[in-house]
């Protein structure tokens, strides 16, 4: 077994993080494996040399929208995008590494929008993407990673009981979180640290990360199988260039 470095980034934007020092991140923290989300562009719209690795991307349909991509050092046995669900399949959400001992996949989960539009729809997501890990795991292991756009629990936001009702914070959107944890899925940062004010999200506005007013929503979470590999679990709130900040595990794989 080796020690592989993960690393899970929502970018809010491949070309505007790219201007903002990205290569610099990837050379300094030198992951094995990058995921990011909301890459807001489509094929060909941008060129990188990363020679290190190799790439696999997932445009969303709409332009300037959503989308996601996966950096490897490691070439996959195979890698596959979204659930083959085709009411989920044109945003961009989900790529699928598959490597000889696990999965991976990498996930930007549709945000339940300002007044909770987009919730029920949301619901089925979650369902239908629990269902789609829960498939995988019977092959091997799974490591998912990404936005998944909930605060599970009260820790996990600076300012719960303002946002109860709020996007990411519904009590169905928590619910569904919980179902995952049920399932035997593990959540791995609160492995190693039970503590609030770590966050990987903050809003624009009002000053919200210069006084740590955010939210933890972006995670690595992983099969029970995996636990006694799991050795570290990290947030990365310094690391600026978006809303998100990175989040991150080493594993032995």
């Amino acid at each position: 077994m080796k020690k592989s470095k993960m690393i899970s980034w929502n970018v809010n934007g491949l070309r505007a993080v790219l201007k903002k020092g990205f290569d610099n991140f990837i050379e300094s923290e030198d992951p094995d494996i990058l995921c990011i989300q909301e890459i807001k562009l489509q094929a060909g719209q941008v060129e990188l040399n990363f020679s290190e690795y190799h790439d696999y991307w997932n445009y969303a349909e709409k332009k300037g929208y959503a989308g996601t991509a996966i950096f490897t050092k490691e070439k996959p046995i195979n890698a596959f995008n979204d659930m083959g669900i085709i009411l989920h399949d044109n945003e961009g959400r989900i790529i699928t590494l598959e490597y000889e001992n696990f999965y991976l996949v990498n996930v930007y989960t549709p945000n339940s929008q300002r007044g909770l539009t987009r919730l029920e729809y949301r619901q089925v997501w979650d369902k239908d993407f629990l269902a789609y890990m829960k498939n995988l795991e019977t092959a091997k292991p799974v490591i998912f990673c990404g936005d998944l756009n909930v605060a599970h629990k009260e820790i996990d936001l600076a300012r719960p009981k303002d946002n109860r009702h709020n996007a990411g914070f519904t009590d169905e959107e928590r619910e569904d979180f919980t179902r995952i944890i049920d399932a035997g899925f593990i959540d791995t940062f609160r492995e190693f640290n039970q503590e609030g004010g770590n966050y990987t999200w903050w809003s624009y506005m009002f000053n919200a990360r210069a006084n740590n007013i955010g939210w933890r929503i972006d995670y690595f979470l992983i099969s029970e199988a995996l636990k006694p590999n799991l050795k570290d679990a990290f947030i990365l709130p310094n690391v600026m260039g978006s809303d998100h900040c990175p989040v991150g595990i080493e594993i032995e794989l």
